[in-house]
Protein backbone atom coordinates (compact mmCIF):
# COMPACT_ATOMS: atom_id res chain seq x y z
CA UNK A 1 0.00 0.00 0.00
CA UNK A 2 1.46 3.53 -0.86
CA UNK A 3 2.63 5.28 2.11
CA UNK A 4 0.34 8.06 1.73
CA UNK A 5 -2.12 6.79 1.51
CA UNK A 6 -1.98 4.54 4.58
CA UNK A 7 -1.34 7.56 6.41
CA UNK A 8 -4.75 9.21 5.04
CA UNK A 9 -6.27 6.30 5.97
CA UNK A 10 -5.06 6.07 9.08
CA UNK A 11 -5.96 9.78 9.85
CA UNK A 12 -9.52 8.80 8.77
CA UNK A 13 -9.29 6.15 11.47
CA UNK A 14 -8.16 8.69 14.25
CA UNK A 15 -10.73 11.00 13.89
CA UNK A 16 -13.69 8.87 14.14
CA UNK A 17 -12.59 7.69 16.63
CA UNK A 18 -11.80 11.21 18.21
CA UNK A 19 -15.73 12.09 18.82
CA UNK A 20 -16.26 13.45 22.21
CA UNK A 21 -18.84 11.54 24.83
CA UNK A 22 -21.60 13.05 26.80
CA UNK A 23 -19.79 14.62 29.68
CA UNK A 24 -21.91 14.67 32.80
CA UNK A 25 -19.32 17.51 34.04
CA UNK A 26 -18.18 20.72 32.69
CA UNK A 27 -14.68 21.64 33.14
CA UNK A 28 -12.65 25.04 32.68
CA UNK A 29 -9.42 26.04 33.90
CA UNK A 30 -9.23 29.06 36.04
CA UNK A 31 -5.57 31.31 36.13
CA UNK A 32 -3.62 29.74 39.50
CA UNK A 33 -1.08 31.69 39.39
CA UNK A 34 0.46 34.18 36.67
CA UNK A 35 4.01 35.69 36.18
CA UNK A 36 6.23 32.11 35.16
CA UNK A 37 6.71 32.85 31.94
CA UNK A 38 7.58 28.90 29.97
CA UNK A 39 6.09 26.67 33.33
CA UNK A 40 8.35 23.44 31.99
CA UNK A 41 8.07 21.09 35.00
CA UNK A 42 5.59 20.92 38.41
CA UNK A 43 6.41 19.37 41.54
CA UNK A 44 4.89 19.20 45.55
CA UNK A 45 6.38 18.51 48.70
CA UNK A 46 5.01 16.80 51.19
CA UNK A 47 3.82 20.01 52.89
CA UNK A 48 1.40 21.04 49.93
CA UNK A 49 4.28 23.30 48.42
CA UNK A 50 4.30 23.50 44.88
CA UNK A 51 7.45 24.03 42.80
CA UNK A 52 7.62 24.86 39.30
CA UNK A 53 10.73 25.39 36.68
CA UNK A 54 11.06 27.83 34.23
CA UNK A 55 13.00 27.13 31.51
CA UNK A 56 14.76 30.65 31.87
CA UNK A 57 16.64 29.29 34.96
CA UNK A 58 14.11 30.15 37.45
CA UNK A 59 12.81 27.51 40.38
CA UNK A 60 9.53 29.35 41.80
CA UNK A 61 7.50 28.27 45.29
CA UNK A 62 3.78 28.42 45.57
CA UNK A 63 2.14 28.19 48.78
CA UNK A 64 -1.09 27.97 49.26
CA UNK A 65 -2.23 29.76 46.15
CA UNK A 66 0.85 32.38 46.17
CA UNK A 67 3.95 32.72 44.02
CA UNK A 68 6.57 33.42 46.37
CA UNK A 69 8.77 36.75 45.45
CA UNK A 70 11.81 35.28 46.17
CA UNK A 71 12.74 32.50 44.27
CA UNK A 72 14.76 29.17 45.32
CA UNK A 73 18.87 29.58 44.93
CA UNK A 74 21.84 27.21 44.12
CA UNK A 75 20.65 26.56 40.79
CA UNK A 76 23.02 24.81 38.71
CA UNK A 77 25.84 27.13 37.73
CA UNK A 78 25.90 25.53 34.18
CA UNK A 79 22.39 25.93 32.85
CA UNK A 80 22.71 26.08 28.83
CA UNK A 81 19.61 28.17 28.22
CA UNK A 82 19.33 27.80 24.14
CA UNK A 83 16.36 27.16 22.13
CA UNK A 84 14.38 24.10 23.67
CA UNK A 85 17.32 24.02 26.19
CA UNK A 86 17.19 25.46 30.06
CA UNK A 87 16.14 24.71 33.29
CA UNK A 88 13.64 21.55 32.50
CA UNK A 89 11.96 19.00 34.70
CA UNK A 90 11.27 18.43 37.95
CA UNK A 91 10.74 15.54 40.42
CA UNK A 92 10.25 14.78 44.22
CA UNK A 93 11.75 11.61 45.29
CA UNK A 94 8.60 8.90 46.41
CA UNK A 95 9.66 8.47 49.82
CA UNK A 96 10.93 12.19 49.76
CA UNK A 97 9.84 12.54 53.31
CA UNK A 98 12.77 10.29 54.40
CA UNK A 99 15.47 11.22 51.78
CA UNK A 100 14.43 14.85 51.39
CA UNK A 101 16.03 14.62 47.43
CA UNK A 102 14.59 16.18 44.92
CA UNK A 103 15.67 15.80 40.71
CA UNK A 104 16.02 18.37 38.26
CA UNK A 105 16.81 18.02 34.47
CA UNK A 106 18.45 20.58 32.31
CA UNK A 107 20.18 21.31 29.79
CA UNK A 108 24.17 21.47 31.04
CA UNK A 109 27.49 23.17 29.11
CA UNK A 110 29.49 21.51 31.21
CA UNK A 111 32.31 19.26 29.77
CA UNK A 112 34.24 19.22 26.81
CA UNK A 113 33.01 20.93 23.69
CA UNK A 114 30.96 23.97 22.59
CA UNK A 115 26.91 24.49 23.36
CA UNK A 116 25.19 21.95 25.61
CA UNK A 117 23.41 18.65 26.67
CA UNK A 118 21.11 17.10 28.77
CA UNK A 119 21.82 16.44 32.69
CA UNK A 120 19.97 14.75 35.64
CA UNK A 121 20.81 16.23 38.84
CA UNK A 122 19.56 15.83 42.46
CA UNK A 123 19.46 18.26 45.68
CA UNK A 124 18.49 19.14 48.57
CA UNK A 125 15.94 21.65 49.84
CA UNK A 126 16.86 23.98 53.21
CA UNK A 127 15.65 27.32 53.67
CA UNK A 128 15.08 28.32 50.31
CA UNK A 129 18.57 27.11 48.68
CA UNK A 130 19.25 23.84 47.05
CA UNK A 131 22.28 22.10 49.10
CA UNK A 132 24.01 18.65 48.49
CA UNK A 133 23.32 18.98 44.67
CA UNK A 134 25.12 16.28 42.82
CA UNK A 135 24.82 15.60 39.04
CA UNK A 136 23.78 11.35 38.54
CA UNK A 137 23.90 12.12 34.15
CA UNK A 138 25.17 13.84 31.99
CA UNK A 139 25.09 13.35 28.26
CA UNK A 140 27.64 13.80 25.57
CA UNK A 141 28.44 15.12 23.41
CA UNK A 142 28.00 19.16 23.65
CA UNK A 143 26.42 20.72 20.67
CA UNK A 144 25.43 24.18 19.77
CA UNK A 145 21.77 22.87 18.77
CA UNK A 146 18.97 24.45 20.54
CA UNK A 147 16.96 21.35 19.70
CA UNK A 148 15.57 18.06 21.16
CA UNK A 149 16.66 17.93 24.49
CA UNK A 150 14.23 15.79 26.18
CA UNK A 151 14.54 16.34 29.58
CA UNK A 152 11.66 13.85 31.71
CA UNK A 153 11.77 12.73 34.50
CA UNK A 154 9.47 9.98 36.47
CA UNK A 155 9.93 7.30 38.98
CA UNK A 156 8.37 3.73 38.77
CA UNK A 157 6.95 1.92 41.79
CA UNK A 158 10.07 0.65 42.69
CA UNK A 159 12.05 3.93 42.71
CA UNK A 160 13.90 3.67 39.60
CA UNK A 161 14.45 7.41 37.64
CA UNK A 162 13.66 6.99 34.22
CA UNK A 163 14.64 10.27 32.21
CA UNK A 164 14.78 11.37 28.44
CA UNK A 165 17.38 12.97 26.33
CA UNK A 166 15.89 14.02 23.01
CA UNK A 167 18.03 13.10 19.66
CA UNK A 168 19.61 16.47 19.81
CA UNK A 169 18.95 17.55 16.26
CA UNK A 170 21.05 14.67 14.75
CA UNK A 171 18.37 12.20 13.61
CA UNK A 172 20.32 10.04 11.41
CA UNK A 173 23.12 9.37 14.20
CA UNK A 174 22.16 9.21 18.23
CA UNK A 175 18.95 7.60 18.17
CA UNK A 176 20.35 4.38 16.65
CA UNK A 177 23.41 4.09 18.28
CA UNK A 178 23.52 2.66 21.55
CA UNK A 179 27.01 3.97 22.05
CA UNK A 180 25.75 7.25 21.75
CA UNK A 181 23.44 9.73 24.35
CA UNK A 182 20.22 11.07 22.27
CA UNK A 183 17.07 9.43 21.27
CA UNK A 184 17.17 7.52 24.22
CA UNK A 185 14.95 6.93 27.51
CA UNK A 186 17.28 6.12 30.33
CA UNK A 187 17.01 4.02 33.75
CA UNK A 188 18.77 4.88 37.18
CA UNK A 189 18.87 3.71 40.62
CA UNK A 190 18.22 7.14 42.30
CA UNK A 191 21.58 7.54 43.09
CA UNK A 192 22.74 7.55 39.82
CA UNK A 193 24.24 4.17 40.09
CA UNK A 194 23.10 1.85 36.70
CA UNK A 195 20.80 -0.99 37.59
CA UNK A 196 22.15 -4.35 37.04
CA UNK A 197 19.12 -5.47 34.56
CA UNK A 198 19.14 -2.55 32.30
CA UNK A 199 18.62 -3.74 29.26
CA UNK A 200 22.54 -2.79 27.49
CA UNK A 201 25.05 -3.50 30.68
CA UNK A 202 26.66 -6.75 28.74
CA UNK A 203 26.72 -4.86 25.42
CA UNK A 204 30.31 -3.68 24.62
CA UNK A 205 30.75 -0.01 24.38
CA UNK A 206 27.09 0.90 25.22
CA UNK A 207 25.76 3.69 27.12
CA UNK A 208 24.74 1.37 30.08
CA UNK A 209 22.00 3.61 31.19
CA UNK A 210 19.96 3.59 27.98
CA UNK A 211 16.79 1.35 28.79
CA UNK A 212 15.09 2.12 25.22
CA UNK A 213 16.28 3.41 22.28
CA UNK A 214 14.65 5.08 19.02
CA UNK A 215 13.19 8.06 20.04
CA UNK A 216 12.95 11.81 18.84
CA UNK A 217 12.36 14.35 21.43
CA UNK A 218 10.52 12.72 24.32
CA UNK A 219 8.70 15.78 26.66
CA UNK A 220 6.10 14.18 28.48
CA UNK A 221 6.17 10.90 30.31
CA UNK A 222 4.62 9.56 33.52
CA UNK A 223 4.48 6.04 35.35
CA UNK A 224 0.94 4.70 34.46
CA UNK A 225 -0.54 4.42 38.16
CA UNK A 226 -2.84 1.12 37.37
CA UNK A 227 0.39 -0.96 35.55
CA UNK A 228 3.05 0.65 37.05
CA UNK A 229 4.59 0.68 33.29
CA UNK A 230 6.55 3.98 32.00
CA UNK A 231 4.24 6.14 29.20
CA UNK A 232 5.95 8.71 27.23
CA UNK A 233 5.14 10.62 24.40
CA UNK A 234 7.28 12.52 21.58
CA UNK A 235 7.32 14.93 18.67
CA UNK A 236 7.27 13.65 15.36
CA UNK A 237 8.53 16.25 12.35
CA UNK A 238 5.56 17.16 10.35
CA UNK A 239 3.29 15.03 12.04
CA UNK A 240 3.52 11.60 13.36
CA UNK A 241 3.82 12.47 17.55
CA UNK A 242 3.81 9.24 19.09
CA UNK A 243 2.55 7.23 22.74
CA UNK A 244 4.63 4.97 23.54
CA UNK A 245 4.85 2.25 26.45
CA UNK A 246 8.35 2.15 27.51
CA UNK A 247 9.54 -1.77 26.89
CA UNK A 248 13.33 -2.40 28.52
CA UNK A 249 15.95 -2.81 25.26
CA UNK A 250 13.15 -2.00 22.80
CA UNK A 251 14.06 0.18 19.52
CA UNK A 252 11.46 2.81 18.89
CA UNK A 253 12.39 3.46 15.50
CA UNK A 254 13.03 7.04 14.96
CA UNK A 255 14.21 8.17 12.12
CA UNK A 256 13.76 4.82 10.42
CA UNK A 257 10.24 4.52 11.16
CA UNK A 258 7.82 7.38 11.14
CA UNK A 259 4.19 8.57 10.19
CA UNK A 260 5.35 12.07 9.86
CA UNK A 261 7.23 13.46 6.70
CA UNK A 262 9.81 16.73 6.80
CA UNK A 263 8.65 20.26 7.27
CA UNK A 264 9.72 20.65 3.97
CA UNK A 265 7.04 18.34 2.89
CA UNK A 266 9.56 15.53 1.78
CA UNK A 267 9.77 12.23 3.11
CA UNK A 268 12.88 10.55 5.27
CA UNK A 269 11.26 7.41 6.94
CA UNK A 270 11.27 4.48 5.18
CA UNK A 271 8.48 3.10 6.43
CA UNK A 272 5.73 3.22 8.80
CA UNK A 273 6.23 -0.11 10.57
CA UNK A 274 9.11 -2.51 10.42
CA UNK A 275 9.63 -6.05 12.15
CA UNK A 276 11.62 -5.47 15.50
CA UNK A 277 10.62 -1.43 15.88
CA UNK A 278 7.69 -0.76 18.40
CA UNK A 279 4.56 0.61 17.33
CA UNK A 280 3.05 3.15 18.74
CA UNK A 281 -0.62 3.49 20.72
CA UNK A 282 -1.42 6.65 19.00
CA UNK A 283 -0.04 8.94 16.72
CA UNK A 284 -0.61 12.38 15.68
CA UNK A 285 -1.19 13.35 12.14
CA UNK A 286 -0.74 16.54 11.96
CA UNK A 287 1.60 16.92 15.37
CA UNK A 288 0.14 18.88 18.20
CA UNK A 289 3.55 19.06 19.79
CA UNK A 290 3.27 17.07 22.99
CA UNK A 291 4.44 18.28 26.11
CA UNK A 292 3.67 17.41 29.85
CA UNK A 293 1.20 14.55 30.60
CA UNK A 294 -1.13 13.13 33.72
CA UNK A 295 -2.91 10.07 34.31
CA UNK A 296 -6.16 10.92 35.71
CA UNK A 297 -7.26 8.95 39.36
CA UNK A 298 -9.15 11.87 40.42
CA UNK A 299 -12.62 11.68 41.20
CA UNK A 300 -12.58 15.40 40.88
CA UNK A 301 -13.28 14.62 37.33
CA UNK A 302 -15.12 11.56 36.71
CA UNK A 303 -15.43 12.00 32.92
CA UNK A 304 -11.49 11.83 32.98
CA UNK A 305 -10.33 9.50 35.11
CA UNK A 306 -8.53 6.61 33.89
CA UNK A 307 -7.58 8.20 30.79
CA UNK A 308 -4.42 10.55 30.32
CA UNK A 309 -3.92 13.86 29.84
CA UNK A 310 -1.81 15.83 27.05
CA UNK A 311 -0.77 19.09 26.39
CA UNK A 312 -0.29 20.39 22.96
CA UNK A 313 1.99 23.35 22.50
CA UNK A 314 0.80 24.01 18.54
CA UNK A 315 -3.27 23.93 19.19
CA UNK A 316 -3.77 25.70 22.68
CA UNK A 317 -5.32 22.69 24.01
CA UNK A 318 -5.17 19.91 26.03
CA UNK A 319 -5.88 16.12 24.40
CA UNK A 320 -7.76 13.80 26.68
CA UNK A 321 -6.74 10.52 25.49
CA UNK A 322 -8.99 7.77 26.29
CA UNK A 323 -7.64 4.58 27.94
CA UNK A 324 -9.15 0.71 28.01
CA UNK A 325 -6.18 -0.73 30.07
CA UNK A 326 -3.27 -0.14 27.51
CA UNK A 327 -5.40 0.04 24.61
CA UNK A 328 -6.40 3.44 22.99
CA UNK A 329 -10.32 3.86 22.25
CA UNK A 330 -10.83 7.19 21.40
CA UNK A 331 -9.53 11.30 21.80
CA UNK A 332 -10.83 14.49 22.59
CA UNK A 333 -10.15 18.04 22.77
CA UNK A 334 -10.72 19.87 25.86
CA UNK A 335 -9.36 22.98 27.75
CA UNK A 336 -9.39 24.17 24.40
CA UNK A 337 -7.90 28.06 23.63
CA UNK A 338 -6.02 27.86 26.57
CA UNK A 339 -2.56 28.68 25.52
CA UNK A 340 0.75 27.07 24.27
CA UNK A 341 0.85 24.22 27.11
CA UNK A 342 4.02 23.22 28.34
CA UNK A 343 3.30 20.93 31.20
CA UNK A 344 0.37 18.85 32.62
CA UNK A 345 0.31 17.34 36.34
CA UNK A 346 -2.34 15.81 38.69
CA UNK A 347 -1.29 17.16 42.57
CA UNK A 348 -1.34 15.03 45.34
CA UNK A 349 -4.68 15.93 46.48
CA UNK A 350 -6.20 14.98 43.03
CA UNK A 351 -6.56 18.87 41.40
CA UNK A 352 -5.24 18.98 37.47
CA UNK A 353 -3.16 21.63 36.66
CA UNK A 354 -1.68 22.99 33.57
CA UNK A 355 1.53 25.21 32.51
CA UNK A 356 0.90 27.63 29.98
CA UNK A 357 3.72 29.71 28.55
CA UNK A 358 3.53 33.29 28.59
CA UNK A 359 0.38 33.24 31.50
CA UNK A 360 1.39 31.05 34.24
CA UNK A 361 -0.42 27.83 36.11
CA UNK A 362 -3.99 26.72 35.07
CA UNK A 363 -5.96 24.94 37.81
CA UNK A 364 -8.84 22.69 36.39
CA UNK A 365 -12.34 23.11 38.31
CA UNK A 366 -15.36 20.97 37.46
CA UNK A 367 -19.16 21.92 37.62
CA UNK A 368 -22.27 19.63 37.34
CA UNK A 369 -23.05 19.93 33.50
CA UNK A 370 -26.51 21.54 32.81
Amino acid sequence: MNRLFLIAALIISCAAADNPTQSTQNYSAELYVEGIQVPWGMAWLPNGDMLVTDRSGVLYKIVDGKLQEETIGGLPSDIYVNGQGGFLDIAVHPDYDRNGWIYFAYSSNSGEGSGGNTAVMRAKLENNLLVNKEVIYKATPNTGRGQHFGGRLAFDDDNYLYFSVGDRGNRDVNPQDITRDGGKIYRLYDDGRIPEDNPFVNEAGAKTAIYSYGHRNPQGMEKNPWTGKIWAHEHGPQGGDELNIIQPGKNYGWPIISFGINYSGTEFAEDTARVGMEQPITYWVPSIAPSGMAFVTSDKYPDWKGHVLVGSLKFGYVHLVKLDGDKVTGREEVLTDIGRVRSVEEAPDGTIYVGVTGKGIYKVVATPAE
